[in-house]
């Protein structure tokens, strides 16, 4: 689980927006990227080389639901 403290700090490395923090599939989404990153023992892989499309997931979360 993420800290509000450093949810509050990060951004989108691409487009330096607002990310949101999906709990429940232990990722950060980027909707005006559409793209999501992993995070790995609460460490947020905030590389342009881990960024996934949303569609990947089958089933995305909506903006607003993450």
């Amino acid at each position: 689980m993420l800290s509000r403290e450093l949810l509050d700090i990060l951004a989108c490395p691409i487009c330096k927006g607002e990310l949101l923090y999906d709990e429940k599939r232990n990722l950060l989404v980027c909707y005006s990227c559409r793209v999501y990153y992993p995070v790995e023992e609460d460490i947020p892989l905030l590389l342009t080389d881990y960024a996934r499309p949303l569609e990947e997931l089958g089933g995305a979360p909506q903006e607003g639901s993450a």
